[in-house]
């Protein structure tokens, strides 16, 4: 049954890969209805009612409730976005959209494409155990909810964010698994640890308008280039680096990486750690252990307006920053931080938000955390779970505000290093293997069956 079951989540995996759901911010892209229909076709025949809401169009949601038998019993929701981000092909080894299987230079099976961990795998995975459950005729205590939803990698406007403001009851769950965690640190021995978000960085999104004075290309000597300007800002914001704050979970952090106690001293030392972590060969590690305790700022757009042109020196430009903040952090904070950055520029620029959500978490004092433990240990008996901070958002936060506990989870094959897994995310050659597909669709069904059975 295993092997049946791995097999339809990596069908229906590049089933949803090759269904191209590219989210670019806009309104009009994303396409979620293809792999809404892709989803809702395979959930035909568990004699389950199938609800779609679309707030934009082609922007769509499904979600998929098995009722339960006690009204008292925790709910829980297994939700996973249905979009990806966009892709430049030339990067890529093989087609982006391809959803191939091939085989690694070590002879593991992965599955290639764009969302193949972010995070087409998860919801394809949660949609083979929903099915395999209610096929089974499984009746849980409480609500089981698959949720495959729109949106989630440009805000969740159109996704998870909307459904909450405007059908928060057809969503609303105790519990929540999403995106992302299951992967090993420590070797494999008794400190053999296994990795659950349970919080996430804020999301600070700021679009940075920089004036200047039109004027002739042929003649810039004196004149007022808004572009030059706006070079100054960017190098700036990618200059300021903000002294490091550890939170509670960076000492769990550092424990689940089974250093050397001289390594780990330097690692909780906020003296000395930025600079360790520039001289650590890994650059992908290095770049997630700095933005665990760091408000990062990575200017990523670009703007000078539709006149723009060759000949003509722009006076307007916009800048898009993506800031990612830490537990506690305000918007307050946020703005004394690019005061901070830009010195005497401040002045000149206008600050628009285009985001603000605080960094959020869950308690671990849940019987859902339990439940997971279990699930870790039927594969990997020695393992304990290690709760960690996501740097980057997921629709979990929107779960949380609605009084949630959200976890993201999955199981991911030991084998896997966890910086080159890093590095897929949003990356060329973005892929992953069989072996983590079919433990975590494993993990999905002994988790839900200890919970709710």
């Amino acid at each position: 049954m295993a092997d049946q079951l791995t097999g339809q989540t990596v069908e229906l995996l590049q089933a949803l890969i090759r269904n191209a759901c590219v989210n670019d911010g806009h309104a009009d892209s994303g396409h979620e209805f293809r792999n809404a229909d892709t989803i809702e076709t395979f959930l035909e025949g568990t004699g389950l009612a199938i609800e779609r809401f679309e707030p934009t169009p082609g922007r769509v949601s499904l979600v998929c409730r098995m009722e339960g038998t006690d009204p008292t019993a925790p709910s829980l929701c297994l939700m996973g976005h249905t979009d990806v981000v966009p892709v430049n092909p030339s990067g890529w080894s093989r087609d982006p959209f391809g959803g191939e299987m091939v085989a690694s230079p070590n002879g593991v099976d992965e599955v290639w494409g764009r969302g193949a961990v972010d995070m087409l795998n998860i919801t394809s995975s949660m949609a083979v155990a929903f099915r395999h459950l209610a096929r089974s005729n499984f009746r849980p205590r409480g609500d089981l909810i698959y949720f495959a939803v729109a949106d989630e990698e440009s805000g969740s406007a159109h996704g998870a964010r909307w459904m909450a403001d405007n059908h928060p009851e057809v969503i609303r769950a105790d519990y929540v698994l999403t995106e992302n965690g299951g992967l090993h640190s420590g070797g494999n021995g008794n400190d053999h640890t296994v990795s659950v978000t349970v919080g996430e960085k804020g999301v600070a999104w700021r679009k940075l308008r920089i004036k200047g004075v039109p004027g002739h290309g042929s003649m810039p000597f004196r004149k007022d280039n808004a572009l030059i300007q706006a070079a100054a800002v960017i190098q700036r914001i990618s200059e300021y680096s903000p002294p490091a704050r550890f939170h509670e979970l960076w000492r769990e952090r550092v424990d689940a990486m089974g250093l050397e106690p001289e390594q780990a001293a330097v690692m909780l030392d906020p003296v000395k750690l930025d600079e360790t972590l520039r001289s650590m060969p890994d650059a992908g590690t290095a770049s997630y252990l700095y933005s665990c305790v760091h408000t990062t700022f990575s200017c990523n757009v670009l703007d000078t307006g539709p006149e723009a042109k060759t000949n003509v020196i722009p006076d307007n430009v916009e800048l898009n920053v993506d800031i990612r903040t830490l537990p506690g952090e305000t918007p307050a904070e946020v703005h004394a931080h690019l005061r901070a950055a830009l010195g005497d520029l401040a002045d000149k620029v206008d600050v628009e938000v285009v985001m603000n959500d605080m960094s959020t978490m869950s308690r671990l004092d849940t019987p859902l955390w339990d439940s997971l433990q279990k699930a870790v240990n039927n594969p990997f008996g020695s393992a304990r779970l290690s709760p960690t901070l996501s740097v980057g958002f997921t629709d979990a936060r929107v779960f949380r505000d609605l009084g949630s506990v959200a976890y993201g989870a999955g199981l991911m094959s030991p084998d896997l290093d966890s910086g080159e897994f890093s590095r897929r995310f949003h990356g060329n050659d973005e892929r992953v293997d069989v072996e983590s597909l079919r433990l975590s669709t494993q993990l999905w069904l002994d988790t839900v069956t200890d919970l709710l059975g």
